[in-house]
């Protein structure tokens, strides 16, 4: 064997090692997923509108934020202390258990005419305010483009409206601006009526 084709075999040997420690175990997740639920449910299904439904989300998603709940980027007092103490690989499996779960669907009780003006958004975008249209990131259906695009099906309203306010206010910055920058030119009315749409999805 030569010196190029040892050196490709020990590299693709160490990246098979890397992705192997790197794949999160479900089963270690829910015993760890413990201290998730007093805000997020047993399996993923939040308790209040105010905290996001995180069964059937994106493994790579979840880890990405819990990553940026503990380095800082992304800020919230009680997931900032919630991150802090978990590993890479306790993060890897959390994500695995709650990505494992069937995602919820949430009834929406918004009016017809809000939940229209929210799908022309979602799937159309506003071209007169620049903003794209949702579906483009996150799917015709909201499943989301893992892993960097997160799932948004039945998301409560009021997580994603506070969400999008604070991509809009420069509260929240870990997103490359892509959010930041689509947020910022939306009416609040816009806002709630996306959110109202996104959370009726299946």
């Amino acid at each position: 064997m030569n010196k190029r084709a040892a050196l490709f075999l020990g590299l693709l040997v160490a990246g098979s090692m890397t992705v192997a420690h790197a794949t999160g175990n479900a089963a270690a997740g829910k015993t760890k997923s413990m201290a998730c639920q007093g805000c997020h449910g047993v399996n993923g299904e939040s308790v209040s509108p105010a905290y996001p439904n995180l069964a059937g989300q994106s493994a790579g998603y979840l880890v990405k934020q819990l990553t940026d709940f503990k380095d800082g980027k992304r800020s919230n007092p009680i997931m900032s202390g919630m991150a802090a103490s978990l590993s890479p690989q306790d993060m890897q499996d959390v994500a695995a258990y709650f990505s494992s779960q069937k995602p919820v669907f949430v009834a929406t009780k918004a009016d017809p005419e809000t939940i229209k003006a929210g799908e022309r958004l979602f799937r159309g975008g506003d071209r007169k305010f620049g903003i794209s249209a949702c579906m483009s990131c996150h799917g015709p259906a909201g499943a989301g483009i893992p892993p960097r695009f997160p799932r948004l099906a039945g998301q409560h309203a009021a997580y994603v409206t506070a969400q999008l306010v604070a991509f809009k206010n420069g509260q929240r910055t870990n997103d490359d601006h892509i959010m930041q920058s689509i947020a910022f030119r939306m009416s609040m009315a816009q806002i709630d009526a996306v959110s109202q749409y996104i959370q009726g999805l299946r």
